[in-house]
Parts: structure tokens; sequence; C-alpha cells
């Protein structure tokens, strides 16, 4: 197979493309079509364990799934992970590289072309079709020599294009007439039409800005695709989706209390929870307290003592003892499965600058980071009620120490992970997607004292996912986008 290309790029972050590329997958995988997602660079902490033992962007393990395809380091060869505020970890095809300020990132980058083109023509090997996502903005033209994710990957393998703006944010006919202005010249006429997305209220209103655009910018309009609001059922991959994040419900039988610190990593192990009924989600915003609540859940971090520092600077450390003594409950997961120790030594600097610090002293366990990163999906039942998991680890280090003589996951094979205190109100594991096994969030919200659960997360999805390709092809000229992908 030589697989034809549709490349969606944006008008900038947050515009929508990782879901309509989402939709898009579902509604050619229904034609009968072998679909392959693929975005050449992306940058997230949320991140999914592929079949080929690599980890990739979290927007394309949906995307994945939509295609209803498994998941390939080659559908995101370059994943950059922030550690910090100018650096991040760099994954190439799967596989940590290294790390990088971001300045130095961009003299790097047209090394990472080779790479890319690589992943690129195995999936286009193998399908029908090749969705691309670009990253970010289309016209960031002063990023755009050694370009690697957006023009510069369209005009290195002849990619059709097609332009996405945002209406929500307003502005949407300078966002697109403006893109076609900055950009090159050779850049604009590969793309061959643009869509406007996140249409709220009368879209007749707008039926003069849509041909308006199309006359000033000689583009045709593919469709104004309607705010879905289905789309908060799907994992998020942006940390900019937590501004909004939780559920807020002020009937709630259950309150579970998540700090957001800086370099939170897959916090779509909390989409399940969010949903739930009888929980009010709450995400604690930097400089507030943390509420009374029946469990708080420390998430994954990509920098485990930065974090840290950060919790503590927040009054959180002392938040979360209080809550201890009040006979509430805390689980850590990967990173806060970390803090929740006595000691976390990073003697190697592999998540920043090298050192050793005190954990929260709230578990008798101490970490060690280093080695490397494993990366496996997993799957068992839960030491204490025997409810089923599966899930998958992705983390360095080590954690060790007479907590773990009372482990709180068993695995398929019969090894064991994490960690329980003495009365079981303190818990901790390494393995994300807890919650998305039906049974084992039920046996955590009846443990807190709640119903045990009320739908079915992993058909919400599925459901979700049928739902937005309906309303693409409801809202798109599906027609026209088939004959840009020369189908």
């Amino acid at each position: 197979m030589t697989a034809k290309i549709l490349m969606i790029q944006g008008t900038g972050s947050d515009v929508g493309k990782s879901l309509l590329v989402a939709g898009l997958c579902r509604h050619f995988a229904d034609r009968g079509l072998k679909v392959c997602p693929f975005k050449p660079q992306n940058m997230s902490n949320n991140a999914a364990v592929t079949a080929d033992g690599g980890e990739i962007g979290r927007a394309q393990a949906l995307q994945a799934r939509a295609a209803r395809v498994a998941l390939s380091v080659h559908m995101n060869p370059v994943l950059l992970k922030p550690q910090s505020e100018i650096g991040a970890q760099i994954i190439v095809q799967g596989r940590m590289r290294g790390s990088a300020r971001a300045r130095d990132y961009q003299a790097l980058k047209p090394s990472l072309m080779p790479d890319v083109l690589d992943s690129f023509e195995r999936l286009r090997a193998e399908a029908d079709l090749v969705v691309v996502e670009g990253a970010g903005s289309a016209s960031e033209v002063n990023l755009r020599a050694g370009d690697i994710a957006n023009m510069g990957f369209a005009r290195a393998v002849e990619a059709p294009v097609v332009l996405v703006g945002d209406i929500d944010r307003g502005g949407v006919i300078a966002q697109i007439l403006g893109t076609q202005a900055a950009i090159d010249p050779a850049d604009a006429a590969l793309i061959r039409g643009f869509i406007v997305n996140k249409m709220r209220g009368d879209a007749s209103l707008f039926a003069d800005g849509m041909a308006f655009i199309a006359e000033r910018s000689g583009w045709p309009a593919l469709g104004l695709v309607p705010h879905f609001a289905g789309a908060s059922r799907l994992p998020a991959e942006d940390a900019l989706a937590l501004g909004s994040y939780g559920s807020r419900r002020a009937d709630a039988k259950l309150t579970i209390a998540v700090p957001m610190m800086p370099r939170i990593s897959n916090f779509d192990d909390l989409d399940p929870l969010a949903q739930e009924n009888e929980v009010d989600l709450v995400m604690v915003k930097p400089g507030q307290p943390l509420p009374v609540a029946d469990l708080v859940i420390l998430p994954g971090s990509k920098a485990t003592i930065a974090d840290l520092a950060f919790l503590r600077a927040q009054g959180w450390d002392i938040d979360i003892k209080g809550h201890v003594r009040r006979g509430g409950h805390v689980l850590g997961l990967c990173g806060g499965y970390q803090m929740l120790g006595t000691r976390i030594a990073d003697p190697d600097g592999i998540e920043g600058a090298p050192g050793e610090v005190e954990g929260l002293g709230l578990l008798d366990i101490a970490t060690r980071l280093g080695g490397d990163k494993r990366l496996v999906a997993v799957s068992g039942e839960s030491c204490t009620e025997g409810a089923p998991f599966s899930g998958y680890e992705m983390h360095v280090g080590l954690s060790e120490g007479p907590a773990l003589a009372r482990p709180l996951l068993r695995f398929s094979d019969g090894s064991l992970d994490g960690a329980r205190s003495p009365d079981g109100r303190i818990a901790g594991c390494y393995v994300h997607g807890l919650f998305s096994d039906d049974h084992q969030r039920g046996a955590w919200l009846r443990r807190l004292g709640g119903e045990g659960g009320t739908f079915a997360y992993e058909a919400v999805v599925e459901e979700t996912l049928d739902a937005f390709a309906a309303h693409l092809a409801a809202h798109l000229d599906m027609g026209a986008i088939g004959r840009i992908a020369e189908l």
C-alpha cells in the first residue's frame, strides 16, 4: 500500500485539531478504509504506552482507537515532555533520546526529520489513509526554519492541508486570513480548504463569514462545525484543558480532591471519576487550600521532586496531613506514589537537577530514580477486594521499603505493585488507567462510602467517538474532504 494523505493544521493551539482527526479517523474507518493517525511532533505529558513498547501522545492513542488500529510509536515519532518552563524530555520513536532547552531544541529539530519521515513511510506502507495532525499554529513563521511539525512536514511529503480555525475564541476570520497573509506562498498553496470549528448558537449567523473567508482566501469552505458537548467525555491531552476540568456536583455523595501541580502527567487517569454522578472531582488550583474530601489523589508527574517542592510551597502537604488525621484516604499514582514515601533520590538528574529530598512520609517506602523507563501494559486485580483492572506503567525508578509488604495490586503474572499503610487509608502504585475499569473504579467508590459506579466508561468512549464522527459527517463536506485526500 501507499496511503493517501490528509493533514489537519490549525490557526493556533487548542482549536480542536486532535478531536477533529479522531472524528475523521472514525468516519473513514467506518467507510472500510484502513486509517492511521500521525502527528510528527507533539508536546504533552499525557502519554500512552504502545503495543511495540514505547510511548506516544495521548491524543494519538485516542485517534488510533477511533481508527480501530493498534497503537504504534510511529504514530507520534517525536514527543516532547516538558520538565520545566524552558526545557523538555525528547522521546523519539517511543524512546527517550535526551533533554533540551527550548532554544537548543530548535537547533536539534532538523536532525529529527529523518526519524519523522521514516515513521510516516512505515505507516503509509500499511494503510489506505494517513490523517496527519499538525502542532500549534501553521503561522508560526518564527519557527518555520527546520520545521518538522507543520508546513515543513507537509512540504516534505506534499500533503494536502485543511486549515482549522476556532470561532469560539473569537476573531476566526482574522485567524484564517491572517494565516494566509503570514505564511510563505508555497506553504499556502498546500492548503486546500478550511474548517471553522466550535460554533455555538445559530450557525446561519456566520454564513456570510464563511463566504467572506472563502472569497478573500480562495480556499473552499469545508464546513462550520457546531460545538460538540460530548468532547468532555473523551480523554484530553493538553494540560490547558485542566483549567475547566473536574465535575463540581453540589449534590455529589463523594468529594475527591486533586492538587494541580505544574508538571502533572497522565491526568486522563481522572477522566472516569469526573463522569461519575456521585463524585465531585475538585481540581485544586495553586493558591487554594485542599477542601474537605473523602479522597485526595496525587497524580503522575514529569518532574516528581520539583512538583513535590511546589506542593509544599502551596501548603498542600499540611492540608494532606490534616486530611489524614481526619480519617481521609490518599492515593498516589506513579509520581504521586513516589511523593508519599520517605525519600526520593535522583542522583543522575533524570528529571531535573541531581539531588535527594524528603517525601511526605505517609508510606514507608523510598524511591531512587534511574535505569530504563518501564513502559508496559499490565492487568490484574487489587489485593484488597480482588477487583480487576487493566492499565499501563510508565516510569523510571524503583521504590523499596517495608510498606511493599502490603501491596495494592497483583498483576496477572503474579507480581505485585504498590503499597498501603497499615490501616489501608493511604495507598499508591505505579499503574495508570486504574479507574477506566468499571469494577476497579466501583471498588474504590464503595470503599469511600459511595454506591460503586454508575456507567461503563469504555462503552461511553466508543459511543462518543461514533457520535462525533456522525456530528462531523452532518456538518462537513466529506465528499470534498475525500477529494482533497484523493480518495
